[in-house]
């Protein structure tokens, strides 16, 4: 009796252990998968890339209620990156989403095993967070904001065609404004046109900049600069003061102030990071061997009150070819 009795108290722990284990496995099965993300700051370029990316995982089989999101925003502030980068990483989310350059490097510095994408970053090899565009070689791939610089230019001279100089305004401690605005001036080199460049650290030296370039030239060129886009206001309500064509790289300068570019949405382009983070989420691909992606499209933006302010005819702007 008693051996009876001793085997059916085995067989009920055995029993017990198997329904905990496989109560483990099925809470594992249902959790949530994670996603961290961190943003260098709030404009509405940078915006329009978050909310893209959410509809780019809501398409692809996560949206918000079927994941845990934990969302960073450092407001331009360098301590912030690394303390808010360090906070995601040790959560060890199943991907992490890095806006804008500095996100993506503060991501990158501290964790080389989660899966990282990133929105809204020019140069990704020049920031050194692929080997290469096509294949990136490590734990960080995504989208890329390369703008058509000349197109752009070309599109300003077009506005202005008798413009003698033309004054470039950016953040020079933004590596890939850096990158487009000397892409900016070469092509207006090209065109036999005058460059005079000036740059702001901060957004409060936004409006001392371009009021001082309009002084001096016919039309201004700002990149896709997180600097100048948070200050976009500013700088049209600059624009209508001093009647100065400025031409921007992103949509949503445009939409905050500036009178046109021929530029990047970056909802779409945001919407496709989303994508790659689902295939990545699925377990159907890793960052090393997702090639970068790049707008397809371009699309022309006029802002028609600045365009009325400035004395232009909007249907004079046309796509360059």
């Amino acid at each position: 009796m008693k051996k009876k009795k001793w085997l059916s108290l085995v067989l009920v722990a055995t029993g017990l252990l198997t329904a905990c284990g496989a109560e483990k496995t099925d809470d594992k099965a249902d959790a949530k998968p994670t996603v961290g993300v961190l943003q260098l700051v709030a404009h509405a370029s940078l915006d329009a890339s978050y909310d893209g990316f959410l509809e780019g995982l809501a398409e692809n089989g996560y949206p918000e209620e079927k994941i845990t999101l934990d969302y960073q925003n450092a407001q331009n502030d360098q301590a912030n990156l690394k303390s808010m980068s360090e906070k995601l990483v040790k959560e060890n989310p199943d991907v992490l989403l890095a806006i804008a350059t500095p996100a993506a490097q503060a991501l990158k510095n501290e964790t080389s095993d989660i899966p990282i994408t990133v929105t809204a970053v020019t140069d990704l090899v020049g920031a050194k967070l692929v080997a290469d565009n096509d294949k990136p070689g490590a734990n960080v791939t995504g989208t890329t904001d390369w703008a058509p610089v000349e197109k752009q230019i070309e599109l300003l001279l077009s506005i202005v065609p008798d413009a003698k100089t033309v004054g470039i305004a950016y953040n020079a401690g933004e590596t890939n404004s850096k990158i487009q605005a000397d892409a900016a001036e070469a092509a207006l080199k090209d065109a036999g046109v005058k460059a005079k460049v000036l740059t702001a650290n901060t957004t409060n030296d936004v409006q001392q900049v371009i009021t001082s370039l309009a002084k001096d030239v016919e039309a201004i060129y700002i990149p896709t600069d997180n600097t100048f886009a948070t200050a976009a206001p500013v700088v049209g309500e600059v624009a209508k003061q001093t009647k100065t064509p400025v031409i921007t790289g992103s949509v949503e300068q445009v939409e905050n102030g500036a009178l046109a570019t021929y530029g990047i949405d970056y909802f779409s382009l945001g919407k496709t990071t989303g994508k790659m983070a689902a295939e990545i989420l699925d377990g159907k691909k890793k960052p090393a061997e997702m090639p970068v992606q790049s707008a397809e499209e371009f699309t022309l933006v006029v802002n028609e009150e600045m365009a009325q302010a400035l004395g232009i005819d909007k249907a004079s702007i046309k796509q360059p070819k």
